[in-house]
């Protein structure tokens, strides 16, 4: 049986975070984070322009503005949750065993999304294994997007159908999915690259094929088993936890 080829992983997430990555993983890294973020920054833009336009009272175009975010929306998170699917199934058939600190509440905003984190963070605490506690994470975080982008759809839906002023609590609700989303993101880079430095090298290929086949699906199953006018950029922030 061929040996497993040593990874580099580091002692915490703050030195995965921190170090270099050899250049094949870099680029598999870059290129899948350039992905996420072109079409995160795409549906930010464009729900950007309509809160803009809310906040100058041109309502009727704001509502307008927002008829074209649910989509772009769902193809934002449609391939993150198939990359966080795809760390959880490498890990699980591999035995990779990355770093994961716990998810912080205080990074959510909606109370869906600080429940899951604040279970998340108890439940880490009980769980022994560094592989079990990375299986956990991957899955909280690949549930919350599958629900955001439920919960943003919804609110975006119902302010573009508006025939009457919308209520403030809808804007709210797609405002704070925006943002969780966005924290979700942040989270899912940082577990990627924590992924690529316990990835042995050998195994890298193979990843990229999984990764490919859940980019595949149309709908990817659970995990469960940017510019001055976007706003809510804090990957540093989260992998210095």
């Amino acid at each position: 049986m061929k040996d497993r080829v040593l990874s580099a992983r580091g002692t915490s997430v703050k030195d995965d975070w921190r170090a270099w990555l050899p250049e094949e993983k870099n680029q598999v890294f870059s290129a899948y984070v350039r992905q996420l973020e072109l079409s995160y920054n795409i549906w930010s833009i464009s729900l950007n322009e309509a809160l803009g336009l809310r906040h100058c009272g041109k309502l009727a175009k704001a509502s307008l503005a927002v008829c074209v975010t649910p989509d772009l929306c769902t193809r934002f998170a449609t391939p993150l949750a198939a990359l966080l699917w795809a760390l959880s199934e490498h890990a699980k058939h591999y035995g990779t065993v990355p770093n994961a600190a716990p998810l912080d509440p205080a990074n959510f905003q909606g109370s869906r999304s600080q429940r899951s984190a604040r279970l998340n963070s108890l439940l880490c605490r009980v769980i022994l294994s560094e592989r079990m506690q990375f299986l956990y994470k991957v899955s909280v975080i690949g549930e919350m997007v599958e629900d955001l982008n439920e919960d943003f759809c919804w609110a975006a839906s119902e302010i573009a159908s508006a025939v009457a002023a919308v209520p403030e609590s809808v804007w709210q609700a797609a405002d704070a999915a925006h943002y969780d989303l966005n924290t979700c993101l942040r989270e899912a880079i940082v577990l990627l690259k924590c992924f690529l430095r316990a990835l042995p090298a050998d195994e890298l290929e193979a990843f990229q094929r999984t990764v490919r086949l859940q980019m595949g699906t149309v709908a990817p199953e659970r995990a469960g088993l940017s510019q001055p006018h976007l706003r809510h950029r804090r990957v540093g922030q989260i992998a210095g936890e």
